[in-house]
Order: C-alpha cells, then sequence, then structure tokens
C-alpha cells in the first residue's frame, strides 16, 4: 500500500518546524549557554511550580535550551525530578537524581533505567521546536509530548512549561485539536506574554 500524503498543516509545520531549528542551531554556543541560564532563573520563578513535588524535566539533545541548571535549581530547593523514557505507549517518566548515569535511547536521546518505577509528575518542562504567543508548540513530530500532557492530566492539573530560545518563536503555529497548549513559555529574555488564541 502506498503511504498516505501528509496533510497541507502536517507539511506547513514540518517547514517551520525546520526554519526554527535552523535558527536555533545557529546560535552559538556561549549565546546557548548564557541563555539557559536566563531560562532557568526564569522557569525557576513561574507561579505553581514550587508546588510540584515532582517535576518531568528532559535531558538536551542538539541544540536545544539547555535544562540542566533549572534541574540543579529544582533540586536546591527539595524538589524531584523525572526524566522522560520513550516506551511504546508513549512517554513514561521516571525520577533522575544528580550524578545517576543514563542510558543511550531513541533520537539520540538519554534516559533514565528502564528498571526505575514510572511516576505522574504534576509539572512538565517541555522542549520544543518553535512557539507562538498563545502557547501553541511544535515539538519533533511524534506527538509524545501532548500524548503525555493529555494522560497526565486525567489525574489532575498539570502545569506545562516551554523552554525555548527566542529565536524560535514564529507568528503562529497550525494548531490541531489533539495539540496542547503550554501554560507558560520561558525564553532568555524572560517569560513570554500568551495571548489568548483565538476561538
Amino acid at each position: 500500500m502506498a503511504p498516505h500524503p501528509a496533510s497541507p498543516t502536517t507539511v506547513l509545520k514540518a517547514a517551520l518546524r525546520k526554519a526554527a531549528l535552523a535558527r536555533r542551531d545557529a546560535l552559538d554556543s556561549e549565546a546557548r549557554r548564557a541563555g539557559s541560564l536566563h531560562i532557568a532563573e526564569g522557569v525557576i520563578a513561574v507561579p505553581g511550580l514550587s508546588e510540584a513535588a515532582i517535576v518531568g524535566a528532559f535531558w538536551p539533545i542538539r541544540s536545544e535550551a539547555d535544562p540542566r541548571p533549572l534541574i540543579e535549581r529544582l533540586f536546591a530547593r527539595g524538589q524531584r525530578v523525572a526524566l522522560p523514557h520513550v516506551t511504546p505507549d508513549g512517554l513514561v517518566f521516571r525520577e533522575w537524581r544528580a550524578g545517576e548515569a543514563l542510558v543511550p535511547g531513541k533520537f539520540g536521546l538519554s534516559e533514565p533505567r528502564a528498571d526505575l518505577p514510572p511516576l505522574d509528575p504534576t509539572a512538565l518542562i517541555v522542549p520544543l521546536s518553535a512557539f507562538d504567543r498563545s502557547g501553541q508548540r511544535i515539538g519533533y513530530g511524534a506527538g509524545y509530548y501532548d500524548g503525555a500532557i493529555t494522560r497526565l492530566s486525567r489525574n489532575g492539573p498539570v502545569l506545562t512549561i516551554g523552554m525555548a530560545f527566542a529565536c524560535q518563536e514564529i507568528e503562529t503555529v497550525p494548531a490541531e485539536p489533539h495539540d496542547r497548549p503550554l501554560d507558560h513559555l520561558v525564553t532568555e529574555a524572560g517569560p513570554v506574554p500568551l495571548r489568548k488564541r483565538q476561538a
């Protein structure tokens, strides 16, 4: 059977993703390092984050904003951190403690060991390739975080915070019904004021 043709929205998202990631890749390493520190200071101050006993974070790949300075700040105020493990059923979060070794996962990810018990964070630090000011994001195309947010939300509210560099902002993300807007977005320039999306 021939593969189904990609929808116009999928094609547009792919083009927007590629352009935003090219801008991110063009940042020099010092700009990314300094920017990640500024982002950590912005995220740690997001209202409600300090109340989450377990925070879902991620380990950086490629030119992503580095959440490790943020993770250090979470540990410093006594919060637990869980990292995602990619499974056939979606993302499973497992606790990570400072200094513990990670194992190679899919897509070049570094993940916690699969034998660690799963945890359900009540706050998620979310990676992304592009974002707009309604809180919509374009991820990397697999829908893992949209699925994780949907699953975790069945237990109660989940605080979602996107972290990215300012150069990843676009005018409008072509959102689809399954896309979950973020509660907060923080770049190296500070918190991004989010507008309400038009119905």
